[in-house]
């Protein structure tokens, strides 16, 4: 049996904060700001897991009012998502996601986000595809005032 969902993400750029996408720290003059480290790519991914089991998203899970999840490693979480789809029956068939982002550029890193994210999903990484792309200086992520991120996640059920 097949599941398929969709996440999104997005948070806004800051002063005095860590850029974190897809687990790997990039050097850059702003970072994401919210409760936990804010990594859109890693937030975007668990929900396209959880939405394809219709569990909700990582608010309910996760919730940003409460101190736990203050400043968490955000792989950390995902690792969380990934038990609770397996103790539903399923495991990641791929996923495909979006970093819409004006600046850095991104290129560089995605070999790496590609593999934290296949190694704390249990698979292998030419099951994870991760790209970037900018919107061309238009709305906030243009502006250069956020970054948003999408993922689409086939799940598959492991005993099939």
């Amino acid at each position: 049996m097949f599941r398929i969902g969709h996440g999104y993400d997005v948070h806004r750029l800051g002063e005095g904060r860590r850029l974190i996408l897809g687990g790997v720290d990039i050097p850059h003059d702003t970072g994401l700001i919210g409760h936990s480290d804010a990594d859109v790519l890693a937030h975007a991914v668990m929900d396209s897991m959880l939405g394809a089991l219709a569990l909700g998203d990582i608010g309910q899970h996760f919730p940003d009012t409460a101190d736990e999840y203050l400043g968490a490693d955000s792989m950390k979480l995902m690792e969380r998502v990934v038990q609770l789809c397996s103790e539903r029956g399923y495991r990641v068939g791929n996923i495909d996601a979006t970093v819409i982002a004006q600046a850095p550029k991104l290129m560089p890193h995605i070999p790496q986000m590609r593999e934290n994210i296949a190694r704390v999903c249990g698979c292998d990484v030419s099951q994870v595809n991760v790209k970037a792309t900018t919107e061309e200086k238009l709305g906030f992520t243009g502006e250069k005032l956020g970054i948003s991120a999408h993922s689409v996640a086939l799940m598959i059920s492991k005993s099939d």
